[in-house]
């Protein structure tokens, strides 16, 4: 056991109070990229609850929209595994 918390697999699109705090992560190589890759570069960003990875995109939500809002401000067009990135709240 390594002590690093696991985030969730469950970024509620349901909730009204979580929406804006939800980044859509697309033009992913989900091939190469792992959740834990995506955990590892937007957790600088601010507390991550939960991150869902699909075909080639992802989805990360935050406690707050303040994060949410840096992070497409910080990694919006940020080239991945070869593939500039598409941020979006």
């Amino acid at each position: 056991m390594t002590g690093k918390s696991q985030t969730s697999n469950v970024t509620n699109k349901n909730d009204p109070r979580s929406i804006n705090s939800r980044v859509f992560i697309g033009n992913l190589n989900t091939a190469i990229v792992k959740k834990a890759d995506i955990e590892a570069i937007f957790a600088k960003y601010g507390k991550i609850v939960g991150c869902s990875v699909h075909k080639g995109y992802a989805f990360v939500q935050y406690m707050s929209e303040r994060n949410a809002r840096a992070a497409v401000a910080g990694e919006n067009a940020r080239v991945i595994a070869g593939q500039p990135l598409v941020l979006n709240l």
